[in-house]
């Protein structure tokens, strides 16, 4: 039996959802604020994209990409309102645009081709097929979206107009990479969610909740969502810069830099003492070959890549052969 539509789903709006909404948007605008930090030299290079910083962020995104397939069956459950559903896909695509178009000038080597509003447009798109399936069918799919990188990754969507599939068998370089596998996974799981909360009148039961007065500033950011996501970044980009020009950042060397960042990446999986010889050959070969340079001037060229790997095996082999203190 199908559970989609087995409950109607409340007719007016559900605050804890917009509160949800909120609360992660100011989630992600502390982890931007870190971002901003990093990026300025206040804190060590790559922090938030290892360890806890970088789980946190796939917590934030798959946080909203629950919501919008929360949304899309709040909204079209009953039939599928195409005026306002076309009008808000319109404003986030060119709200996604705006984004590449700035970051493509502001960060060329690392530049938002397929991020966070790029994979919600997509995926609100695709999201509509499936409103109408059975709940569990939907899940199935879900779980099928999530796991693929896991096992269909194949050279053919290594060209780069195809990285926004999400295939590769590389990850391309970018500030916000959220392509469509596995991510549209969490939209069809908050559909999923969604459908099975309106069968068993979870949802009407959310929608008589009524919180305090303190929940106005969270449901009001949930509410212009999309309008917060814009301004906030360049606000805090501004206060950063602000702060640079009076209280300059401690600049590290090149070196110094690619050490930590490496050390930071490789504990992630190795121990302390294996990292800081492996990161010290992997500079002291990088440097020998004038390739650490190109790396920072952001070299994308397969030979590069090929050589780096060459040499991240020749370091790795050589720090796992070195003799322990103890021998």
């Amino acid at each position: 039996m199908s559970t989609e539509l087995s409950s109607p789903a409340p007719s007016k709006r559900i605050v804890v959802i917009d509160m949800a909404r909120g609360l992660a948007l100011l989630a992600m605008a502390s982890y931007h604020f870190t971002w901003d930090l990093e990026f300025f030299g206040y804190v060590d290079a790559g922090l938030t994209a290892v360890g806890g910083w970088k789980l946190y962020a796939r917590c934030i995104a798959s946080t909203f990409l629950f919501l919008v397939g929360v949304s899309l069956v709040l909204a079209h459950s009953r039939g599928i309102r195409w005026a306002g559903f076309w009008k808000r896909l319109v404003m986030v695509a060119l709200a996604a645009a705006a984004i590449t178009v700035a970051t493509r000038i502001a960060t060329p080597d690392g530049f938002i081709f397929f991020g966070i509003l790029h994979e919600i447009a997509l995926a609100s798109l695709l999201g509509l097929a499936f409103l109408r399936l059975p709940a569990l069918l939907t899940a199935l799919v879900a779980a099928l979206v999530v796991a693929a990188p896991f096992y269909m990754r194949f050279p053919v969507f290594d060209h780069p107009a195809l990285w926004w599939v999400g295939l590769s068998t590389v990850n391309p370089r970018s500030n916000d990479y959220v392509p469509l596998f596995p991510w549209f996974g969490v939209v069809l799981a908050g559909i999923a969610v969604t459908s099975l909360a309106s069968a068993s009148g979870l949802l009407a039961r959310l929608g008589e909740l009524s919180p305090g007065s303190w929940r106005r500033p969270l449901v009001f950011i949930g509410r212009h969502s999309l309008a917060f996501y814009l301004i906030h970044q360049p606000v805090l980009i501004a206060c950063v810069w602000a702060f640079s020009q009076i209280v300059p950042a401690h600049v590290e060397t090149r070196q110094t830099s690619f050490v930590k960042s490496c050390q930071a990446s490789c504990q992630e999986t190795r121990d302390a003492t294996f990292c800081s010889t492996y990161c010290a050959c992997m500079l002291d070969a990088l440097e020998g070959e004038d390739t650490l340079r190109r790396l920072y001037a952001a070299d994308q060229s397969p030979e590069l890549k090929a050589r780096v790997t060459e040499l991240a095996g020749m370091c790795t082999a050589k720090t796992d052969n070195a003799p322990t203190g103890g021998d």
